[in-house]
């Protein structure tokens, strides 16, 4: 029953993604990727690799395991309710962040000063793929990918935060080494995305009685039949106002 409910590509894309990104981390484990090779460096030509290599590395164990589940679940997510776009979704949002990633300036909030940075990690792949699944939901106002866009929220709605300096909310003495622009450039991406393929797929069910000039022959022959059998239901009230119904009705209950 499954075989028929659950799309392979579901199955197997997100298992690829993380089995490249773990062997990615491993080949950081060997000394493969040192210092801020392969990583995204803003708005130096060095840099521009790590628009491809970056979400497949991470900076320990722990990091990649947090990015390793919202992946797994998030691009299940998009394989299985968004087959038609998937993969330009996941292409595009790879780049596209990565590349608006590397555009935007590391300036310090505080003290308006650049610093060289070096990102990696999958976070902003993460943040591509829940705001295209939310808001594309919300674009294509359809019932079951609306109920999608809810389970985004659900569980990953306090991603909203990370779009936003960790020096506004906590007393920080030095720099977050968590990369606020990662997934402001993810956020945005997935929101661009997710409109650029707002008509494409699955859309709001629109039935055949909601188009205007509707006529079904049987349907008309029904309710004259059903006017006929229940003419009180049609008979005019010699009420002016909600009050007198009230008032009418309350006598009525007091005999």
């Amino acid at each position: 029953m499954l075989k028929n409910v659950i799309s392979k590509k579901a199955i197997i894309y997100p298992l690829l993604m993380l089995a490249t990104m773990w062997f990615g981390y491993f080949l950081q484990t060997q000394g493969f990727f040192g210092s801020c090779f392969g990583a995204i460096i803003p708005l130096l030509p060095e840099g521009l690799l790590g628009i491809i290599t970056s979400p497949l590395l991470h900076g320990n164990t722990e990091h990649i395991v947090g990015n390793s589940i919202p992946i797994a679940i998030l691009m299940f997510l998009l394989y299985q309710f968004y087959p038609l776009v998937a993969n330009k979704v996941f292409i595009m949002g790879w780049l596209a962040s990565g590349l608006l990633l590397w555009l935007l300036p590391p300036i310090d909030i505080f003290t308006g000063q650049y610093t060289y940075t070096c990102t990696i990690g999958a976070s902003g792949v993460v943040y591509v793929l829940a705001f295209f699944l939310f808001f594309s939901g919300v674009f294509k106002w359809n019932t079951k990918l609306l109920t999608i866009s809810m389970l985004v929220v659900l569980y990953y709605g306090s991603l909203i935060w990370g779009i936003f300096p960790e020096e506004l909310f906590y007393n920080l003495h030095e720099p977050s080494n968590i990369s606020w622009q990662a997934h402001l450039s993810g956020a945005i991406v997935g929101i661009i995305i997710a409109f650029i393929f707002k008509d494409i797929g699955e859309k709001k069910k629109k039935y055949i009685w909601e188009f205007p000039n509707y006529y079904n022959e049987k349907d008309d022959k029904l309710w004259q039949e059903y006017k006929e059998n229940h003419p009180d239901d049609f008979l005019e009230l010699p009420f002016k106002k909600k009050d007198d119904i009230w008032e009418h009705l309350e006598e009525l209950r007091r005999k």
